[in-house]
């Protein structure tokens, strides 16, 4: 909750916000406020906050003044030593009047009362999902240290056309120069390190990058054989099992037919 106070007894706003501070350890005080000048000034220029707290006798006048030069669209709580602008206040849509010295279990049943009229939005699910989406794939493998005997070469994964492995050894074959590079990494730990929009294990031996195929080829059993560039000599078939989520993965949907 973002909330701002007016009031020009700069002892009195001291204590206010202090109080708020222990009731909802959460909300932010944008800015403590002295006057109807500077109030309007701020709310003229800043974004409404989802709470104000008013004085209503200001150095310069009445807080109601205020009303009359700005269009205040949020809930407002008015604290004061007076009780006979009650009437008025609420004629200003005000969701509760406090009497000072203000009491915490009084403020603390303003907040209840403006938690209660003025629930919390519902959560944005597709901005949440957009989120997750772009926080899961920062997870995702970016790059890889190769050590080449006394050297270290990074390797940006848009540049690996395939892994494979032989013989124990699992290797990333360069998109543009065909060059192999052994790598620390089993194909079991890469599977889950590469991104899957981009990467798809097609068999025990390989994982392949979108971007390496050249050709397919159907095969037995509607399996596929899939054509990589750079070539290479070691059977790249999809594996019989995993045929109907490589096709899904190619065309990025839940179609089961290429």
């Amino acid at each position: 909750m973002k909330a701002l106070i007016v009031e020009d007894e700069n002892a009195a706003a001291r204590r206010l916000e202090k109080l708020l501070l222990e009731i909802n350890p959460g909300m932010v005080v944008l800015q403590r406020l002295d006057s109807v000048e500077t109030a309007v000034a701020w709310l003229q220029n800043n974004p409404a906050p989802d709470l104000m707290f008013l004085d209503i006798q200001l150095a310069d006048g009445s807080s109601f003044d205020i009303f009359e030069h700005v269009n205040i669209s949020c809930p407002v709580v008015f604290t004061t030593a007076f009780d006979e602008y009650a009437l008025q206040a609420f004629k200003v849509h005000a969701i509760d009047y406090l009497l000072k010295p203000i009491k915490s279990n009084e403020l603390a049943a303003a907040l209840e009362k403006y938690n209660r009229l003025y629930p919390a939005p519902a959560p944005d699910y597709n901005a949440l999902m957009d989120s997750l989406r772009k926080t899961g794939a920062a997870k995702y493998l970016r790059r890889m240290l190769i050590k080449l005997g006394n050297s270290i070469k990074l390797v940006d994964m848009a540049d690996a056309a395939y892994f494979y492995t032989k013989d124990k050894i699992t290797f990333l074959v360069n998109k543009s120069t065909g060059k192999r590079f052994p790598v620390d990494y089993p194909l079991d730990k890469l599977e889950n390190m590469l991104d899957p929009d981009v990467f798809f294990r097609i068999n025990r031996q390989f994982i392949v990058n979108i971007h390496g195929i050249k050709e397919m080829q159907p095969y037995s059993k509607s399996r596929v054989k899939v054509v990589l560039e750079p070539h290479t000599d070691q059977e790249t078939i999809v594996s019989t099992e995993r045929s109907a989520d490589f096709k899904r993965w190619l065309v990025g949907s839940g179609a089961d037919e290429l």
